[in-house]
């Protein structure tokens, strides 16, 4: 497993070196009210991100089966997922240590009793686990070569037909990261655009 580059953002670290400011974000994906806490030392503390937003209310989930939030963060992606389809199974995945315990109290705050956390490097923690679809806002502050690692990485851990879905911002979505989706999955397609942003998709064929 490729580690993070050298040189990452904060928030692709084990154990941020912030002390923790705490904050709650209030908001409606899909028109359900969902509540975070978040802290510093955590992407997007103030506000659910653009790029984010976007994923949420665009992707597009399974009607059972397991689904994979990598990079989590404290959850957005993946405690909308897990309520809107409670039907299905959903894994949280990230590094950085508060990003996990903010995950698993939003979880709880949430209510999303088929959501679960756990903490490590990219898909390690799941290597024995198959996915029916792969959701993510990557740290790209991380450098590309974490975020190549995490699109070529994602077809060993799918399903036949599963859907790996990113969100990436237009002005570096063009040839570069379509061809990372190519070169792993032999497809890619636009799913939404907006606010300078573009969700990426690939199938597993």
């Amino acid at each position: 497993m490729n580690k993070p580059d050298k040189g990452f953002s904060h928030y692709f670290t084990e154990q941020p070196k912030s002390k923790p400011d705490y904050g709650i974000i209030s908001t409606y994906f899909r028109d359900r009210r969902f509540k975070f806490m978040t802290a510093s030392g955590v992407f997007s503390k103030k506000h659910i991100d653009l790029g984010t937003r976007l994923l949420i209310e665009s992707m597009i989930l399974p009607k059972k089966g397991n689904v994979l939030d990598l990079g989590c963060g404290y959850g957005a992606v993946g405690i909308a997922a897990a309520t809107f389809n409670p039907s299905l199974n959903v894994f949280m995945i990230d590094i950085n240590v508060r990003a996990i315990r903010l995950a698993r109290k939003n979880i709880e705050i949430n209510n999303a009793e088929n959501a679960i956390v756990k903490r490590g490097c990219l898909y390690e923690p799941v290597e024995d686990t198959t996915f029916d679809c792969i959701l993510s806002n990557p740290p790209v502050s991380a450098g590309m070569k974490t975020v190549k690692t995490m699109i070529s990485e994602a077809p060993v851990h799918m399903a036949q037909k599963a859907s790996f879905q990113m969100v990436v911002r237009s002005k570096i979505a063009g040839k570069r990261f379509c061809g990372f989706f190519e070169e792993a999955f032999g497809n890619v397609y636009v799913l939404a655009r907006g606010s300078g942003y573009r969700v990426l998709i690939s199938e597993k064929t």
